[in-house]
């Protein structure tokens, strides 16, 4: 569940040069070691799950992304894992999963009230009993937004070393917990920039409860970093572990 943009085989080739293996990977990447099976929603280019299977996971490894070029990526570097197209809309799982995440902030593409009801409560089917999910947020506190601007280009480049540069701008004034903003992507092999625009949904702690509650959800757990440091109201993220009820 990435950015609508990466529908666009070019761009989804950026995707992990725009975003390389970090702190937030690594938080990850140890629940999923330690769980035998895992559903990852928006899954992107799958280097998630490619990684646990690399690294000897033997379990069951689902990942289900709605974008098509996305997943030409993930299955080219991890055929042995499960691959769906789609969103939990369109896919049913039943008690399956000992492990559901949501990482890249892509709870955040949840903007509609129906679709965030109806994928927490497929989250909630998938989770099999004492199961987790675990996903994050920007902390809107921190007023992310504020900060994007075409000041701030992003330089990266494709497996062939093809080279481009993005940046995002906020396009519109910021209503309630909605902020639309343009992403511009210029190449060098295109004749003229290419431009998407998105918005996302910065709920807050509250918010994100609330939510989970009508699901069927509890909050166990909420970091305000990768370090699994407090959420405090200066805290970037908001890391959520939430389990059935």
């Amino acid at each position: 569940m990435v950015d609508r943009s990466f529908a666009d085989p070019s761009l989804a080739a950026l995707y992990d040069s725009l975003n390389p293996w970090g702190p937030c990977d690594d938080f990850y990447a140890g629940l999923v070691r330690d769980a035998s099976t895992v559903l990852d929603v928006g899954c992107g280019t799958g280097r998630l799950l490619a990684r646990a299977r690399a690294t000897g996971h033997r379990g069951r490894l689902v990942g289900i992304d709605p974008a098509a070029a996305m997943l030409v990526q993930a299955r080219r570097r991890a055929p042995g894992v499960e691959w769906v197209l789609g969103d939990l809309r369109s896919q049913v799982w039943h008690g399956e999963f000992e492990l559901v995440v949501m990482t890249g902030h892509a709870f955040q593409a949840l903007v509609a009230e129906e679709d965030v009801r109806q994928t927490l409560r497929a989250v909630r089917d998938a989770l099999r009993a004492g199961g987790r999910f675990v996903f994050e947020t920007r902390n809107p506190a921190a007023r992310a937004w504020e900060g994007w601007g075409p000041e701030h280009i992003r330089e990266c480049a494709d497996a062939e070393g093809s080279v481009a540069w993005m940046w995002q701008q906020v396009t519109r004034p910021v209503l309630g917990d909605r902020v639309t903003f343009t992403e511009t992507y210029e190449g060098v092999r295109w004749n003229g920039p290419r431009v998407s625009t998105t918005t996302l949904r910065f709920l807050d702690r509250h918010g994100i409860e609330r939510f989970l509650a009508e699901a069927g959800l509890t909050v166990v757990e909420q970091y305000g970093d990768w370090g699994r440091g407090p959420m405090t109201a200066a805290s970037p993220e908001i890391i959520t572990v939430a389990g059935r009820r």
